[in-house]
């Protein structure tokens, strides 16, 4: 065809940019509803990505709504958190069931529902840059251009050429992920238990996957980084200066030569409101790493972008109902985040220790999606039933 654009190429009704969770998700529910989707995704197959792997109650709700069934995967359950600083350790149950489940597995299971569903799904394509005109968007493939009436933006922490996000509250992170091989007595250890760990400048997180790997997910201030050398230095700097992480990985073999790495991390990010696109995942909001919320966080950024949509309401609404549910706690995450990473942070923890459990408890509580926002059963039916009322359902 030929666009507004004066260039021939290929138009596409709904256009998902980003094969993760929540481009996948989305892309699932459109095209679940006999909507001619079609996902593009820069990597050629499955691989890990920078990720604490953590799957809140309200992920796996998400998942199952869409016939994807973690347990079956190989997912670990998770039953309770340890948080160490130094030579300290305090233990708590969490608040609510939990899974540990790999990247690598989830989204190749997430983007295989979506090809059933009917999307047209393109991997090994990386989209250069987008541009704007008469309501259509120009996706720039290489030496392919697609162009698109409807365009949701799922490429994660990664911005692409043409975009500019707005400031987030946290940007001075470099996050890092390697996958380690424990002993049978360390995977005993850490069996359905989530370990959080406190260091200067940064903090951490270690659980089982499937197929008896360990996740080690950890965040540190650049300029901390760039003091200490580099990775293997950072290592051994958590290591020395944590005795529950370094007796859990004494004798374990990193199963990579070498992290992987991301920088910055926008943490704090909210979408603004605009009409033209539809954000989802990682570019509709960005919380905290330590409260495992992230992936519940994009499955229903993604649903609730594509509830609406099928309902005829704008982005613009998306944004303002997706902001307003999660606003309150992003800002106590980013805030304790920010406080984490501080000499004066840690030092508060350590002043709170004898009320540690029951306050890590209120925190993991405090920063999960509202249970009246989540898109539950009842809530789906008023979609299907009253598409005119459903921004008023979702508020409710």
């Amino acid at each position: 065809m030929t666009s507004a654009f004066g260039a021939a190429s290929e138009a596409v009704d709904h256009l998902v940019i980003g094969g993760g969770p929540a481009g996948a998700m989305v892309a699932l529910r459109l095209s679940a509803q006999g909507r001619a989707v079609t996902l593009v995704e820069r990597e050629s197959g499955p691989h890990h990505k920078v990720c604490g792997e953590f799957l809140s109650a309200e992920a796996v709700a998400y998942l199952q709504q869409v016939g994807v069934a973690p347990l079956e995967l190989g997912a670990v359950p998770i039953r309770s958190l340890r948080l160490s600083a130094g030579n300290r350790c305090i233990d708590a149950p969490l608040p609510f069931p939990a899974l540990s489940l790999s990247r690598h597995t989830l989204d190749a299971a997430l983007l295989r529902r979506a090809g059933e569903s009917g999307c047209r799904i393109l991997r090994g394509v990386a989209v250069e840059a987008l541009q704007a005109r008469n309501a259509e968007w120009l996706v720039t493939c290489g030496r392919r251009s697609l162009v698109a009436s409807n365009l949701f933006l799922a490429t994660g922490k990664h911005d692409l050429r043409g975009l500019v996000r707005t400031p987030a509250q946290q940007t001075d992170l470099i996050g890092f992920k390697l996958h380690w091989r424990l002993t049978s007595g360390q995977i005993q250890v850490l069996n359905e238990r989530m370990d959080l760990y406190l260091f200067p400048g940064g903090y951490g997180g270690l659980s089982l996957v499937e197929s008896g790997a360990a996740n080690l997910c950890l965040v540190v201030r650049r300029s901390v980084l760039r003091k200490l050398g580099g990775w293997p230095q950072l290592v051994t700097f958590i290591l020395r200066g944590n005795r529950a992480l370094r007796e859990l990985l004494h004798g374990a073999t990193p199963l990579a030569s070498r992290p992987l790495a991301i920088a910055p991390i926008p943490y704090g990010y909210l979408a603004g409101n605009r009409q033209d696109l539809w954000p989802v995942g990682d570019q509709a909001a960005v919380i905290p790493s330590f409260t495992g919320d992230g992936m519940s966080i994009a499955l229903h950024s993604a649903s609730l972008a594509a509830y609406m949509f099928l309902a005829e309401k704008s982005s613009a609404d998306y944004t303002a109902i997706l902001r307003a549910q999660l606003r309150r706690q992003m800002t106590l995450a980013t805030w304790i985040s920010r406080a984490a990473v501080t000499r004066m942070g840690r030092a508060a923890v350590f002043t709170a220790l004898p009320c540690a459990p029951g306050l890590m408890r209120w925190i993991a509580a405090s920063t999960r999606i509202p249970s009246s926002s989540l898109l539950t059963g009842r809530q789906r039916r008023l979609w299907a039933s009253l598409k005119t009322w459903a921004v008023e359902a979702l508020t409710r």
